[in-house]
């Protein structure tokens, strides 16, 4: 059973793919912070008695965020994921840059309201410095990139299974009966939202989906590859019922789902290395004597 559970858990994967997986991650930092989090950058200017610290957060003594804290860690993140983003010095910059979101995202988290949509790559972010050296188009297995992949699917589907679970904890059964899904869609529905919400029992039918959804979410380890990539499917399809009905969109989550799929199929890299050999081995066009 544990040799079983271990080969499960670093099954090996092409290089490639953790090439693939890094850049994508990397990138998406910048973005992160400049359009989905920048809102993370106005607790700099807030007073210090409203910091309320995560349990992480006291443990780890993390100093209470000033203007300047802040945005040093926006500014120094920015190049340094563009960087990593490369593959070069992948653990020098691959922790630099965990620390950094880490921070980050225990200065968002530490006022009131915790998301749960960035935990996953978070959890990307923390394993990829032990991936080892990847390289687009290399086909060579890795166990080590393979853990990091599996680590970040695991964190995934954790979202998910632990969400119901919240649910229950905080509401018990009479979640799935209750108004919190109405609630959203009066509140920041689009206009599809509220032409559904005036379908009898459409939410709460929609909450006893929901929660179905979060608790079986854990069968994509269980079956076969060709099933596995439906049940991702199925994952984004979700994501794109959220967002087209009360615009909560989960981008940071739906990065690290890529980690379920074979990216090393999708060479930009390779591609372009390829369009720049021909480039040069094409002949100048005769000139006219």
């Amino acid at each position: 059973m544990t040799q079983r559970f271990t080969s499960w858990l670093f099954a090996p994967v092409p290089k490639a793919r953790i090439a693939a997986f890094r850049t994508l991650v990397y990138l998406f930092i910048p973005l992160d912070l400049i359009f989905f989090s920048a809102w993370i950058k106005s607790h700099g200017n807030l007073p210090g008695n409203l910091y309320q610290p995560l349990v992480v957060g006291r443990l780890l003594h993390l100093p209470t965020p000033t203007h300047l804290l802040v945005n040093a860690i926006f500014y120094a993140l920015i190049p340094l994921s563009l960087l990593a983003a490369t593959g070069r010095a992948h653990r020098l910059l691959g922790w630099t840059v965990f620390a950094l979101y880490f921070e980050w995202m225990v200065i968002a988290m530490s006022y009131g309201k915790i998301d749960h949509d960035r935990y996953a790559i978070l959890v990307a972010l923390a394993v990829l410095p032990t991936a080892g050296r990847a390289r687009h188009g290399d086909q060579t297995p890795t166990e080590a990139g393979g853990f990091a992949l599996r680590a970040t699917q695991v964190a995934v589907v954790a979202t998910y299974f632990l969400a119901s679970i919240s649910k229950f904890r905080y509401g018990g059964l009479a979640w799935l009966t209750g108004a919190t899904l109405t609630r959203s869609f009066i509140r920041r529905g689009t206009a599809l939202a509220q032409w559904l919400l005036k379908i009898p029992g459409f939410t709460t039918a929609s909450q006893f989906g929901i929660v179905g959804f979060e608790l079986f979410s854990p069968i994509v380890f269980f079956v076969k590859p060709k099933w596995r990539y439906a049940v991702v499917a199925g994952f984004y399809l979700f994501h794109l019922m959220t967002v087209s009905l009360i615009t909560i969109s989960f981008i940071p989550h739906q990065i690290a789902m890529t980690s379920f799929l074979p990216l090393e199929k999708i060479q930009p890299v390779i591609w372009y290395r390829k369009w720049r050999d021909r480039t040069k081995q094409s002949p100048e066009p005769a000139t006219a004597a």
